[in-house]
């Protein structure tokens, strides 16, 4: 199937994913990114609106895409779904610090998700590392990853477990590295036809990108 994806800048996307019933809007990017989502759907209904994670990049228009969407639903993790709320406390387990930018939303998710669960044809995938409740997106139809910022393919594809020069970005904002490169190898294993990131192209047949990502990342 063929990927949309909306951009900002280049810099940050959000995908619309087409359904049976409409669309399922992939991240928000960041504030007034509604109308270019709203234009991307050229009309075609949004049900659902799939947080990959909380950080402000990703969640910067939920407000206002959701104030125009009353109907839609909106999902996030548990775990997220607290740093949503502002909630930034970490738990005995959590080890590190949270990093990376936590606004907060007046939206509040209608459903909160777990990995194996189906949002539509998309499986939730615990991907947890840039953030404590990050989750990632597997197309069951097509193989496609949508993959939050657990990697990212803007200057290069790479996980969010090192810091690339060409875009640090995601790394700089990454909770906990050694999480994030576990994740990074569970999403390989998925063994994706395409990755869609919040940050970067689409890249299509990314197994040996993804191999090499995980290399950097591990050295």
């Amino acid at each position: 199937m063929p990927v949309t994806r909306v951009s900002r800048f280049g810099i940050v996307n959000a995908y619309l994913v087409e359904e049976d019933d409409g669309l399922t809007v992939v991240d928000t990017m960041l504030p007034r990114s509604a109308k270019a989502i709203l234009a991307a759907a050229g009309g075609r209904p949004i049900r659902r609106i799939a947080l990959t994670h909380a950080h402000g990049d990703h969640v910067g228009s939920l407000d206002a895409l959701a104030a125009e969407l009353p109907e839609a639903e909106v999902l996030i993790s548990a775990r997220d779904a607290r740093l949503l709320a502002k909630d930034k406390t970490l738990g005995p387990e959590e080890p590190g610090k949270l990093r990376g930018s936590y606004p907060g939303t007046k939206t509040r998710p209608t459903r909160e998700v777990a990995a194996g669960e189906r949002i539509g044809s998309l499986e939730v995938v615990a991907s947890p590392g840039h953030t404590p409740g990050h989750v990632a997106f597997f197309d069951t139809r097509d193989g496609t990853l949508y993959c939050g910022d657990a990697y990212s393919t803007l200057g290069g594809v790479a996980t969010s477990a090192k810091l690339n020069p060409r875009f640090p970005l995601p790394a700089a904002a990454t909770w906990h590295r050694p999480t994030a490169l576990e994740s990074a190898r569970a999403l390989r294993a998925l063994e994706p036809t395409r990755l869609a990131p919040g940050h970067g192209k689409v890249v299509d047949s990314p197994a040996r990108e993804m191999d090499a990502a995980i290399a950097r990342g591990a050295g």
